[in-house]
């Protein structure tokens, strides 16, 4: 099986990542209404500890996406680390166990700052409705969209580089497009960044990653 490439967990400042994990075998990690709680309570004290831009969230039952605009290079990973470690930590005490909690490390992935983030933002709040979760996104009590719809949430998303526009939880309960679905979910599957062309083999050379951009496969031999 062709493994991912390793996503660069040392990411330099100032790009916006798509971050996510998920439960060990694709277990719940979140069992109840003050697990979500705790997950969110947790991040906010992981801002105040180690300061982040967190875009956008949503927490499910087992696995979470996030939208983190780092300002200096390595925030990213220590960010993560610091909070990864308090949940695990909490989740061991509450539930008397031990062991793996999270499938490996986070992942994440270089977004460009333009519409293929917004793209991202939208595909994060919207997941609850995928998810057959909820029939509106902003119903989901652990979104970012909760902010934007009726200012109620547990953490404060920060506005991000990019103007979200107006009607923007109307945007969000509107389906991405095929192709929008299929960009992003390429970028996670093959750890990729996700932007132009010419962005993404920047950004690729940039971040170790340009083994994200070959074909899968093994090389086709060409006869001599």
């Amino acid at each position: 099986m062709e493994r991912m490439p390793r996503t660069n967990r040392a990411s330099i400042g100032r790009l916006c990542y798509h971050v996510l994990n998920r439960g060990n075998n694709r277990a719940e990690v979140f069992h109840k209404p003050e697990d979500f709680d705790a997950f969110l309570a947790t991040a906010v004290e992981a801002c105040q500890v180690r300061p982040m831009r967190v875009l956008a969230y949503r927490v499910l039952p087992n696995h979470f996406h996030m939208v983190l605009w780092p300002v200096r290079d390595g925030d990213l990973s220590r960010w993560m680390q610091w909070l990864l470690t308090a949940q695990v930590r909490r989740y061991h005490r509450d539930y008397g166990t031990s062991g793996h909690v999270w499938e490996g490390r986070f992942k994440a992935f270089p977004i460009q700052a333009d519409e293929h983030l917004l793209a991202v933002l939208r595909y994060v709040e919207h997941n609850p409705v995928r998810a057959d979760l909820v029939k509106q996104a902003e119903d989901w009590r652990w979104s970012s969209l909760g902010f934007w719809a009726h200012r109620a949430t547990l953490l404060e998303p920060h506005p991000g580089p990019i103007e979200r526009g107006r009607n923007w939880v109307k945007r969000v309960n509107t389906p991405l497009s095929a192709a929008d679905l299929q960009a992003i979910r390429h970028s996670v599957v093959r750890g990729a960044p996700l932007g132009a062309p010419p962005w993404v083999a920047r950004t690729a050379a940039r971040l170790g990653l340009e083994a994200s951009l070959r074909p899968r496969g093994r090389p086709r031999i060409h006869p001599k």
